[in-house]
């Protein structure tokens, strides 16, 4: 899948920037031999954690002088060398969502696409950058074609459609020059997380991106994003909980989240600060993946779980036993080559550089 807003040629090395709700992560790979090679990686946190916590600060509302100047430390600390750079736009900055048309021709459908769109998206179509990919064909009657008189069928296509602001591509444009990167493309993250999880599978999944800010839940089918929901509930949320219940700060309250977690012979206080939350998310996962089944009549196979709150002790054990369907943890360097030394922490980094590693991989 090669889904786009604008391209530039890219040499040998790929840089994915990842500019997230609470932190910036970068994965440098290379292909070689028909493999990825993983040639680094790096994340840089909101130094003040507990006020982008309390007020819900997020890196991408910050002022543009201030992401150059933490792209620019995170590629010094971390030794990146590409130029090259793939960014993602996060998902509730875009609008996304799969439509039915007649197809008569590409050159037709290329027309019919923006007056649809209107129905569509929420803001002036002149005032976004519209994309869009095929996604599915249905040639016969039965499976979807519109029937006309002499019994001839129309065939219908499945297009999947997004639209993202002009100021907000002209915004990254502008950063990544300041920050002496060169912007090959600029990419949804949902394809983005598709590309590094998914691979060539086909069959139906959910990806479930836990994020700072909010919960992105899609269902991927054929390789494509068929659906998908946000839900304003993420990490921050869940931290907050966890400090109003047992009365400590914000920053020791993260602390328990990330080493207690669900765990069992832990402090139950922490536990039942966010089952309320966790149990929300599981219930908004499920409905859209139920949606899903319904309107399509498919079955998903599997659910991957991303974003920092994934790596949370038992989360896992818990999402899975409230789901009850397969879960995993996602890890988006199974297809990736990486040193020796790495080996232990990659079930930590993965589900936090999901992102970053599926920009890393977009061949432009």
């Amino acid at each position: 899948m090669n889904f786009g807003f604008f391209k530039n040629f890219l040499s040998k090395g790929t840089l994915g920037i990842d500019i997230g709700t609470a932190s910036i992560k970068v994965a440098e790979l290379s292909r070689e031999s028909g493999h990825f090679k993983l040639l680094n990686y790096g994340i840089f946190q909101l130094e003040n954690q507990e006020e982008a916590i309390e007020t819900k600060q997020k890196i991408t509302k910050l002022p543009d002088q201030d992401i150059v100047w933490g792209i620019k430390e995170l590629i010094s600390r971390s030794g990146v060398k590409s130029k090259n750079v793939v960014a993602s736009i996060p998902s509730f900055s875009t609008f996304s969502t799969t439509i039915s048309l007649p197809y008569l021709s590409e050159k037709d459908l290329a027309k019919a696409i923006p007056f649809e769109a209107k129905k569509y998206v929420p803001i002036p179509i002149d005032e976004v950058i519209l994309d869009w990919s095929i996604i599915n064909l249905a040639s016969d009657h039965a499976g979807g074609g519109q029937a006309l008189a002499g019994g001839r069928v129309t065939p219908t296509v499945e297009v999947f459609l997004a639209a993202v602001p002009k100021h907000e591509t002209e915004r990254y444009k502008k950063i990544m020059t300041a920050a002496g990167l060169n912007l090959a493309a600029l990419e949804l993250e949902n394809i983005a997380l598709i590309r590094s999880l998914i691979g060539n599978d086909l069959s139906p999944v959910a990806i479930v991106n836990i994020g700072g800010r909010s919960t992105s839940i899609l269902v991927v089918d054929r390789g494509f994003e068929r659906i998908s929901h946000n839900y304003e509930i993420g990490g921050f949320e869940i931290t907050k909980s966890i400090a109003r219940s047992m009365g400590v700060s914000l920053s020791r309250a993260e602390e328990f989240k990330r080493t207690v977690g669900l765990k069992s012979d832990s402090t139950k206080v922490v536990g039942e600060a966010m089952i309320s939350l966790l149990d929300m998310i599981v219930f908004e996962s499920k409905k859209t993946i139920t949606t899903y089944e319904n309107n399509k009549g498919a079955k998903i196979q599997k659910v991957f779980l991303s974003g920092g709150v994934a790596n949370m002790p038992s989360f896992l054990e818990y999402f899975k036993s409230k789901i009850n369907l397969e879960t995993a943890i996602s890890n988006p360097f199974v297809r990736v080559v990486y040193p020796k030394e790495l080996a232990k922490m990659i079930p930590e980094l993965s589900p936090t550089f999901s992102i970053a590693v599926g920009l890393a991989m977009r061949e432009v």
